[in-house]
């Protein structure tokens, strides 16, 4: 940019929070609900021990990847509409930050609502499932604190942007 205008870091943030948040939920979605099939949304309060049960849990876990594909989606034109932008940031580590972010936080409010507050379900339904619980908040603190740092060091990189040529 040789020192013309300062680069916004905002349209970057934004984009890489809701990929995150949307990300991070589709790897909660996919990994923990269908391939590992230690949870269902409800799972908690409507084991999986019935048709009936199973077709709720189910209805629930849909309308929570339609969250996570929205998050993602919004995400996505977000991030389209960041590089359409000559002063948007070009930090990979802003980004790269942002997307761990935003996948932290996804972990801290998804375990601290629905297995602390709501206790509709557990990490790892059963006998034990506190520290199942308590690891995933703090993968959320993990990702939230890398991802931090990383939005913080791209700040260098879009220093190092601004300034002039010479």
């Amino acid at each position: 940019m040789n020192g013309q205008a300062k680069l916004d870091r905002r349209p970057v943030l934004s984009a890489g929070l809701l990929l995150g948040v949307g990300l991070g939920g589709f790897v909660d979605g996919i990994l923990f609900h269908q391939i590992l099939q230690l949870h269902n949304m409800l799972s908690a309060v409507r084991p999986p021990t019935t048709v009936v049960n199973i077709e709720i849990n189910m209805f629930w876990d849909g309308l929570f990847h339609a969250f996570t594909w929205a998050m993602t989606a919004l995400g996505v034109a977000a991030l389209w509409r960041a590089g359409l932008r000559d002063d948007a940031s070009r930090s990979t580590r802003t980004f790269v930050g942002a997307l761990a972010a935003g996948w932290g936080l996804f972990n801290l409010v998804e375990g601290l609502v629905d297995h602390h507050l709501l206790g509709v379900h557990h990490v790892v339904e059963g006998p034990g499932h506190l520290k199942w619980d308590l690891a995933f908040l703090a993968s959320g603190v993990l990702l939230l604190t890398v991802g931090l740092a990383l939005v913080r060091a791209g700040r260098a990189d879009d220093a190092a942007a601004d300034a002039p040529a010479g």
